[in-house]
């Protein structure tokens, strides 16, 4: 049996860091927002280490004094360990930018994710858990509402002016009207696990994301220290080397397999204990055809998930939700919420991802920081640029003919030398 709920102004189906952020910034508009989340908080995720330009978004929804104040890691730089071992510098964000969002913090998602939501209920948004959205609804190619079922109770139908599907990466509608768009390069997959005890630097290194690259540069580990001495320790690779000709071995297997060949990390968890059970995600790197049209919008992994290499994907969910919500905020005050408004926020977050992805492709194919930041020092803050998350200003594209030439040089070096007459 369906019953059918009174109509509100906006539904967001999920209540991720994505979808708990679009709701609240759209009900500090004073918009009617509904939230529907499948499961309960507090809830596993991975995606832990934040970078610095998820402050603009935090601050938006009058979360900084609740971070500050939190136990999470704080952050101060990221850096990089060679396949043989060697540590890059660190790449400090407040020697790039003397600003208060310099510093930024590692986070337990199940404990971070929950306080976004309820940050939604604070602002006025009525969240539902453990409610499973069956389906968008349409009329004709516009968006007009959801079927959905609470808890035990019976199928609702709810109508709103505009549905944000931020459902992460089973999206709704991307399956629906077959959006989906695999990486035709990124096409890789992780094994991680936690350790209790590992090794960390001290002071402000203590807090330091760090990506270890394994032998013959197949793949790279971060290394995420967390609150309450745990550290997150996972590998990532391309999906067919992981996998394909394992396919009779586990999990640990695997994963201990490449902890042999990074010897970056391997005195790192020496004396630690393993305390969590091993997980996987495979061939995760996507993007939507689309990021709207009539009546809906996705947000955070809904429209497209990147390699994890920089730990862009909560930037990445927050900076999507906040750009969302505003072009939603003004296509419902011109009571148009069609596809050309809803859209109108798409193309600039495009070139932002564009360019992280950029970089990412660039670590893929064999850049090297440290002979970049050598070759050109006064460009360091370029790099520092995407690593921070200040993605949306052109001046970043400076970098990329400077990777290309280097890229030459390298060629140009490794080629060997040709005997001439004398």
């Amino acid at each position: 049996m369906t019953t059918t709920a009174t109509k509100t102004d906006v539904i967001v189906i999920g209540g991720g860091p994505s979808g708990s952020a679009t709701a609240t910034l759209l009900a500090q508009k004073g918009l009617k927002v509904q939230l529907f989340e499948r499961e309960h908080f507090p809830r596993f995720h991975i995606g832990e280490s934040l970078i610095p330009y998820t402050y603009n978004v935090i601050e938006r929804l009058n979360l900084l004094p609740k971070m500050k104040a939190s136990h999470f890691t704080k952050k101060y730089s990221v850096q990089f360990v060679s396949e043989h071992g060697r540590l890059s510098e660190p790449f400090y964000f407040t020697e790039h930018e003397n600003h208060e969002r310099s510093q930024t913090w590692q986070v337990r998602r199940s404990e971070f994710d929950h306080m976004l939501l309820n940050n939604a209920r604070d602002h006025g948004v009525e969240v539902f858990e453990g409610a499973r959205v069956i389906e968008v609804l349409f009329d004709g190619d516009k968006a007009v509402g959801v079927r959905v079922k609470i808890e035990e109770g019976p199928e609702q139908e709810i109508f709103s002016d505009v549905v944000v599907d931020a459902s992460g990466q089973s999206s709704l509608i991307i399956d629906r009207l077959n959006l989906r768009e695999w990486d035709p390069v990124l096409k890789k997959a992780a094994v991680w696990t936690y350790w209790k005890g590992a090794y960390r630097d001290e002071g402000k290194n203590s807090g330091a994301t760090m990506v270890l690259q394994t032998a013959g540069k197949k793949g790279w580990f971060w290394y995420i220290p967390l609150h309450d001495d745990i550290v997150s320790v996972g590998v990532v690779a391309s999906y067919d080397y992981l996998f394909q000709n394992r396919a009779s071995k586990d999990l640990e297997t695997i994963y201990f397999e490449e902890v042999a060949r990074c010897p970056g990390l391997q005195p790192r968890i020496a004396n630690a204990t393993r305390c969590d059970i091993f997980r996987a995600q495979k061939e995760y790197s996507y993007r939507a055809k689309q990021a709207a049209g009539n009546g809906w919008v996705l947000v955070g992994d809904a429209f497209g998930f990147l390699d994890p290499l920089y730990s862009s994907g909560v930037l990445l969910a927050l900076t999507s939700a906040a750009m969302a919500a505003d072009s939603i905020g003004e296509a419902l005050a011109a009571k148009d919420p069609s596809e050309a408004r809803l859209r109108s926020w798409e193309a600039l977050y495009i070139r932002g991802m564009d360019r992280m992805r950029r970089l990412v492709c660039a670590f893929y194919d064999g850049l090297n920081f440290g002979k970049l930041v050598r070759k050109h020092p006064d460009r360091k803050g370029l790099i520092t640029d995407v690593l921070i998350g200040n993605l949306f200003h052109d001046g970043v594209d400076e970098l990329w003919p400077l990777i290309e030439n280097l890229d030459k040089e390298e060629s140009l070096d490794a080629k060997p030398a040709v005997a001439t007459a004398v």
